[in-house]
């Protein structure tokens, strides 16, 4: 009954949308649908021709990986048989003030899973609260594990999840893994699928210079229906570009929920100090370490270190999401600053790599997360400049432009095998053009970073003038940087 409500509720939802969308059409002048005018409407496609075939480009490198090069692969790897099987699997988790229901799923689907697996698995438990503990050892006691899988905690203080990786690596190391052991980093609200393993672990056999990969991941989301619809829009885009970009096999984050490394990689001091204790050396803001995006360090460790990354989108786990705010509003803004502040942080020193070691196609899309904050504005802002100096009806045909792409968008993206919505086209624009202004918000201020989950700022105890000066300097360029954007725009209408 739940399902047929929901069924009814998304078909209600695309005939209004559908609706809106005629209804637009005919508002507009006819001229619009010309094909010898020199409309607005037009005039928004040769201003956005980068971002558009930007996105077109990804989404055929993406179509290209999961429908022909990734089974190829796939059919490697089952070649393989045994020959594939890894000597020891090490799954470690890392939790911290999650509730005891969402700590229960996540434990009990990593202890099924080592022993699923098949392999010699150790469960490492990278925890802070006792409660944690004693919560693991009765599902350990319920699900009774065979010999050849070993429990082992690590009890950390709580002071950031970097410290519990770092801390989780170094138990790791300690029992001397070889050559040919893996190691999965699992989030503390990350239930695994069934066969998650056995799907990942023969990748690093047929590719000897990967040092980690990341899966495909859904997700259950503790909040409203827009804040759910949003997370899954969110996952699905991810899906295409992960296979984008594992084409190259660069892909551009591993992230916590779960990747696999190398034995060899995580054991490494080099890469442990990356993940505990990342920092940047910024012309204007200083030194300052890195709170959050321990996903982005490990990504940018294996670049620096030479080795590959890659993506394998039939491995799927499910996230646990809980909203850092009840308000859809106040939830989004938070969750990207976090998610674009990592991003724009491991942006500039990326790129220093070169292209010899990311290549050409990695470092465009480097370049273009630098340019993208501004050229998603362009559309909006010279629709409103548009609309004040000449007609109002330029707003109106940007409004009918921005409905059809984005309707186009949310079709393409059923291609992916994640759930699309008649939410999504609205959402797709609100990322859009709130993303945009929040990645310039925190251009400017790279060094202000905060845990979603935990109450934990990034403290540098400065001293009061270099305080203030970061503060003013940040908000004087902000406003420099605003107000040439629209002033060239106006120039330009």
């Amino acid at each position: 009954m739940d399902r047929l409500k929901h069924g009814l509720g998304e078909a209600a939802g695309w005939l209004f949308f559908l609706s809106f969308l005629m209804l637009l059409a005919l508002a507009v002048p006819g001229s619009v649908f010309d094909a010898q005018s020199k409309d607005f409407i037009l005039l928004i496609g040769v201003i956005g021709i980068w971002r558009y075939s930007m996105g077109a480009l990804h989404f055929l490198r993406g179509m290209l990986f999961l429908y022909v090069v990734f089974p190829y692969y796939r059919r490697k790897a089952h070649k393989l048989g045994k020959d594939a099987d890894p000597s020891h699997v090490f799954l470690m988790v890392t939790s911290f003030r999650i509730d005891a229901l969402t700590t229960g799923k996540v434990y009990g689907s990593v202890i099924q899973e080592a022993i699923d697996c098949g392999y010699p698995t150790t469960v490492v438990c990278s925890i802070v609260e006792m409660s944690d503990e004693l919560l693991i050892k009765s599902l350990w006691a319920k699900l009774s594990p065979p010999e050849r899988v070993k429990l082992d905690f690590v009890r950390i203080a709580g002071t950031g999840k970097r410290d519990g990786l770092a801390n989780g690596f170094r138990a790791i190391s300690r029992h001397m893994p070889d050559e040919n052991a893996v190691v999965a980093v699992i989030d503390g609200d990350t239930v695994l699928d069934a066969g998650v393993v056995r799907k990942t672990v023969p990748y690093f056999k047929i590719f000897p210079n990967m040092g980690g990969l990341t899966t495909n991941e859904f997700c259950e989301v503790l909040g409203s229906y827009i804040m759910s619809e949003w997370h899954k829009l969110r996952f699905a885009q991810r899906h295409i570009n992960m296979c984008s970009m594992a084409l190259s096999h660069r892909v551009l984050t591993l992230t916590g929920r779960m990747s696999m490394f190398r034995a060899r990689v995580v054991t490494d001091p080099e890469f442990i100090a990356d993940v505990e204790s990342d920092n940047l050396d910024h012309w204007r803001l200083g030194r300052f370490k890195f709170l959050t995006g321990d996903d982005k360090s490990s990504w940018f460790s294996l670049m620096r270190l030479g080795y590959d990354t890659f993506y394998v989108p039939d491995a799927e786990i499910h996230t646990v999401e809980h909203p850092p705010e009840k308000s859809f509003i106040k939830a989004s803004r938070k969750l990207m600053f976090r998610w674009y502040g990592n991003n724009l942080r491991q942006n500039s020193r990326a790129l220093k790599l070169g292209v010899g070691r990311l290549g050409w196609f990695t470092s465009v899309v480097l370049l273009d997360q630098r340019f993208s904050m501004w050229t998603s504005l362009l559309g909006l802002c010279v629709a409103i400049i548009a609309s004040i100096k000449y007609n109002l009806v330029f707003l109106l045909i940007y409004l009918l432009w921005i409905c059809s792409t984005r309707f186009v968008l949310t079709l393409l993206l059923s291609a992916s095998g994640h759930h699309i919505g008649p939410a999504y086209p609205l959402i797709l624009y609100y990322n859009q053009i709130v993303g945009a202004l929040v990645k310039i918000h925190v251009f400017f201020r790279l060094d202000q970073q905060s845990w979603t989950r935990q109450d934990t700022k990034l403290n540098r105890e400065l001293a009061s003038f270099q305080s203030w000066f970061n503060n003013w300097s940040s908000r004087a360029m902000t406003f420099s940087a605003t107000s040439l954007f629209i002033a060239v725009l106006m120039v330009a209408v």
